[in-house]
């Protein structure tokens, strides 16, 4: 009699045990761009460049007037002579790169119609950035105490010493890595060193650091690379892909005379740098696929994808020669593609993606909107039956700080692994 009860009872532990195992883990991820996010030695950097006396804060990039297609000779005369003096100011060209622009920060007060423009000198001090700093610190507080975010993509953060920092009291809790790229607008990841069962393995996607601008042969610069984060969650590999793609060709349906909608085979600059990093997207996604079928591919994409969604071109304009997007995407000698769309060319069913649709933005949650996405593989939205959603909160700042906390809020999503 007792030999029977302790069988039973062993069979009964082991049935729990493998439930136990078996049973998902659910977890809050976010995506949040922390908006030039350096260390106080960064920013000190950044003063040291900015306030060279052939500097004085000029901006290198030459404007172009509302109404024009190009900047006058003057203006890129103008801009010409910024350029250099930052590469002499920074300690050349590679050196600069490290350094966030003059024009990088911004003044988070709201102007009125008819108020000037704020003191351009308020985002011009140690202590306006201490402030934004503080500002960071208090978001991710709230995103990691109040929603229990365990794993964080950052985007345009200088390096992992800045997530670490801005984790606060939370930071012996958490693992972070940061890609390989030298350039101040990095990416980085954050997770809860409980939520995997080893080390995080963190691989950065170099090859989405396409040159930009692409058809010029004396470029130096480049757009932000891929950073991949692998954990171990409940016995299987869940990999997180963090991206930033190439900004300025955000939609396809804006009809704002001055941000038009584009196509990604638009003859304008931007699109076609985006244009590129399309195909090795692409294959990035293909192959963290076959070894890790359960992965989410989140971060600032600097395109609306839901508004291609909502657009739904038929498969034959999805490409420019009218091929199927999920067939071989033909890169052309510039590296180049077909590609008119991005979410119709990634999303092509192999592998299957899930936009996490956005259901609650907080009233005040201002800065970018659409750009911030979070998409699950097919196999995680299996896991994930119902309706799942993500929301945006707003960051945390004081009503008179001098530079914003960031221009993007946080985005959030609470899976089942």
């Amino acid at each position: 009699m007792f030999r029977r009860f302790s069988f039973t009872l062993l069979a009964t532990m082991f049935a729990c045990a493998a439930w136990a195992q078996q049973a998902p883990v659910v977890a809050t991820v976010a995506a949040f761009n922390l908006a030039w996010a350096g260390t106080p030695v960064d920013f000190q950097q950044h003063l040291k460049v900015c306030n060279a006396t052939d500097v004085n804060w000029c901006d290198t990039r030459a404007w172009i007037v509302r109404g024009a297609t190009a900047a006058t000779a003057e203006e890129q005369q103008r801009a010409e002579q910024c350029q250099q003096a930052t590469y002499a100011a920074a300690g050349g060209k590679l050196a600069s790169m490290l350094i966030a622009p003059c024009n990088a920060y911004r003044n988070g007060r709201p102007v009125k119609p008819g108020e000037p423009r704020p003191d351009p000198q308020l985002v011009r001090s140690a202590a306006a950035y201490t402030e934004k700093l503080a500002g960071l610190q208090a978001t991710v507080e709230g995103l990691v105490a109040n929603e229990g975010v365990r794993v964080m993509a950052f985007q345009e953060v200088r390096s992992a010493a800045v997530v670490r920092l801005i984790l606060g009291r939370h930071a012996d809790r958490f693992d972070t890595c940061e890609a390989r790229y030298d350039a101040f607008q990095s990416l980085a990841f954050a997770w809860d060193k409980t939520l995997t069962s080893r080390p995080g393995i963190c691989t950065t996607r170099s090859d989405l650091a396409v040159k930009d601008p692409s058809n010029d042969p004396n470029a130096f610069r480049s757009v932000r690379p891929g950073l991949a984060l692998e954990l171990q969650v409940n016995g299987q590999v869940v990999t997180f892909m963090n991206v930033h793609l190439k900004a300025a060709c955000a939609s396809v349906t804006n009809n704002d005379a001055r941000y038009p909608g584009r196509l990604l085979t638009d003859d304008v600059e931007a699109c076609r740098v985006l244009n590129r990093q399309v195909p090795l997207l692409e294959t990035w996604i293909e192959s963290v696929a076959q070894h890790s079928p359960r992965f989410v591919l989140m971060g600032d994409f600097n395109r609306r994808i839901d508004d291609e969604v909502a657009l739904s071109p038929p498969k034959e304009q999805v490409r420019s020669d009218g091929s199927d997007p999920a067939g071989p995407n033909g890169v052309d000698a510039t590296g180049g593609v077909k590609t008119r769309y991005l979410w119709q060319e990634i999303a092509d069913g192999t592998p299957e993606l899930h936009q996490v649709p956005l259901t609650t933005v907080d009233a005040a949650c201002t800065g970018f909107t659409g750009l911030d996405h979070i998409v699950i593989s097919g196999a995680l939205k299996q896991m994930n039956g119902g309706a799942i959603e993500s929301r945006k909160l707003p960051v945390v700042s004081k009503p008179d700080q001098s530079i914003e906390t960031s221009d993007h809020c946080p985005r959030l999503a609470r899976l089942r692994f």
